[in-house]
């Protein structure tokens, strides 16, 4: 609730008030930098934990990797196809933004379009996914790291969708220009994030992982 609060001020003081100057932009992007370098330190530790169980891995699960009795998914499959989707959204994103600023509306809309319906296309492949595994969160360290990485990676994937729904919206609303939308870059960036997050989850999860 709160935090609901602020956002609908922050979105009347830069959309209505005028209230932010360049600074005050500038200084919203630093903090959001600061956030996003926050995410990759999460992550960066879900794969430390990673590495550290797969190249090192212990007697209590026969010394190998994957772990006896576990049957990884091949990446080819759902994984690149998810690979392709992602990088496919982070190309209509960047339309997106070359529209905005062009002020073209129709090409803009179209590529929200395209970005959500991409984004919601990958959470629905990737549970279909979950829901195909052969092993589960309890199934030794292998699964649970699986869960844990890819797990929260589509959560940020879904918070990432929601975002642009929102940035899309207040496009709607005529709330950004071409020359002020902040809401529109920080999902841009959010959504790069999450894209780059994805390569390093497929490259050596799915991929390096499953040698």
């Amino acid at each position: 609730m709160i935090l609901s609060l602020w956002w609908r001020d922050v979105i009347r003081e830069g959309t209505f008030l005028g209230a932010h100057t360049l600074d005050m932009q500038q200084s919203f992007r630093h903090g959001f930098i600061l956030f996003i370098l926050s995410e990759v330190m999460f992550f960066a530790g879900l794969f430390w934990a990673f590495f550290h169980l797969s190249i090192d891995p212990s007697v209590h699960i026969g010394a190998v990797w994957p772990p006896d009795g576990i049957i990884p998914l091949k990446p080819q499959g759902i994984p690149l196809l998810n690979t392709y989707i992602l990088l496919l959204s982070g190309a209509t994103i960047t339309y997106t933004h070359y529209s905005l600023i062009s002020g073209d509306i129709y090409a803009t809309t179209w590529g929200y379009v395209l970005t959500i319906s991409l984004g919601l296309l990958f959470t629905v492949i990737q549970l279909s996914e979950y829901f195909s595994v052969p092993f589960s969160f309890s199934d030794s360290v292998y699964g649970s790291t699986f869960f844990a990485i890819t797990g929260f990676h589509g959560v940020h994937v879904i918070i990432g969708t929601i975002f642009i729904m929102v940035a899309f919206a207040r496009t709607l609303a005529g709330h950004f220009t071409r020359e002020h939308h902040l809401g529109f870059e920080f999902a841009a960036w959010y959504w790069h994030f999450v894209d780059v997050i994805w390569l390093f989850v497929f490259t050596f999860v799915y991929f390096w992982g499953s040698r």
